[in-house]
């Protein structure tokens, strides 16, 4: 059985629109350069088709990984989260006590990561060191750089 993931009904909505590109846009695409392959001839010596088969395969592969996300995934009502500590979801305002500088981000399922809009990972280290800390507490992060010290300001969501 394969394992149940959560998602916000926007990542939900984005793996459904990511598999639909697939099957409409990528599928008939690689149909379409297997097809021109087929018509150029011996097939034991063509390349193109080679490649367009091998494509299709890696493709067929990709849309079954993401039905089978989709199917077992949960929507994860948001409304009920817990704001008293850091959760999945939350939204947690921490200022790194080395250089009394604030930052802001959403702890996500690694495919809803995203640095550059505030959202990492909650299998990064910050995250792995902000889980389960209330507002106030000091959170020690085992980074690459070293250990860095987070006081967490705010929890939301």
């Amino acid at each position: 059985m394969s394992e149940i993931k959560y998602y916000t009904a926007e990542g939900l909505a984005a793996l459904k629109a990511e598999l639909n590109q697939l099957e409409t846009v990528e599928r008939p695409r690689i149909s379409a350069a297997i097809a021109e392959a087929r018509d150029k001839g011996d097939l034991s010596e063509n390349a193109e088709y080679d490649s367009a088969k091998e494509a299709q395969g890696l493709l067929e592969m990709r849309i079954a990984k993401m039905q089978e996300l989709i199917a077992n995934a949960r929507i994860l009502d948001e409304s009920k989260l817990d704001v008293s500590k850091v959760l999945i979801y939350s939204i947690v305002t921490i200022k790194n006590l080395a250089n009394n500088k604030e930052f802001v981000y959403t702890i996500v399922p690694e495919s809803e990561a995203d640095f550059k809009s505030g959202k990492i990972s909650v299998t990064s280290p910050i995250a792995k060191g902000l889980l389960g800390k209330k507002t106030g507490e000091i959170a020690e992060v085992n980074a690459p750089v070293g250990l860095l010290k987070f006081e967490i300001l705010k929890i939301a969501r």
